[in-house]
């Protein structure tokens, strides 16, 4: 695997020494990381070189078991999971739920109260043109429907970082010059942006 750096600054993500092995095979070998802060990051190899097993240390999906991860300078934790937006490569939403909903529960798990969420919630289907959809639940979205409202879910608490595993997945032409809109204006407030 490889790190695209796009911008430099202080690190936002340092990976120190990682190394994470699954039944005597080892998906990540020592890997040392810094993604500035500020930038726009791409993690680059060729399948099973340990990019998706990264990401998920990097969340404490899974734990490393060897060396240490810092988010802004911070060790590991609840307090610096709190600073990262993650949108996966699969589904995690809930599709009986509806979407004003399912947002607003995803905004309570990063500590926004319904309050302070229904704007933003409200400002996010306006600009994907879901609007008009937010009481209907996830299961009767379009796929790419669906990508949307797991994207907004991942940046909802206006995260400083942000992890985007295949954010154009499913997404038509129109919407991917949307999210490409979003992205560059997430860029220009200095968010950290890491692709994979």
């Amino acid at each position: 695997m490889q790190a695209i750096p796009v911008s430099s600054g202080s690190p936002a993500v340092e990976l120190d020494g990682i190394r994470k092995e699954f039944d005597g095979v080892v998906a990540v070998d020592t890997l040392d990381l810094r993604i500035p802060s500020g930038s726009t990051y791409g993690l680059l190899g060729p399948n099973v070189a340990g990019k998706t097993t990264t990401n998920r240390m990097i969340l404490r999906i899974i734990d490393a078991d060897n060396g240490s991860i810092r988010i802004a300078g911070e060790p590991l934790g609840p307090k610096s999971l709190d600073l990262i937006g993650y949108l996966p490569e699969e589904r995690g939403i809930y599709k009986n739920m509806k979407l004003r909903r399912l947002l607003t529960f995803f905004a309570e798990l990063k500590g926004m109260s319904p309050r302070e969420s229904k704007p933003r919630i409200t400002q996010w289907l306006e600009r994907f043109d879901l609007a008009d959809r937010a009481e209907a639940r996830v299961k009767e979205l379009s796929k790419g429907n669906q990508q949307k409202i797991q994207f907004i879910s991942a940046i909802l608490h206006e995260p400083e970082i942000m992890i985007l595993d295949e954010p154009f997945s499913g997404l038509d032409p129109i919407n991917q010059q949307v999210l490409r809109e979003i992205i560059v204006e997430l860029k220009r407030a200095d968010k950290t942006i890491v692709f994979r």
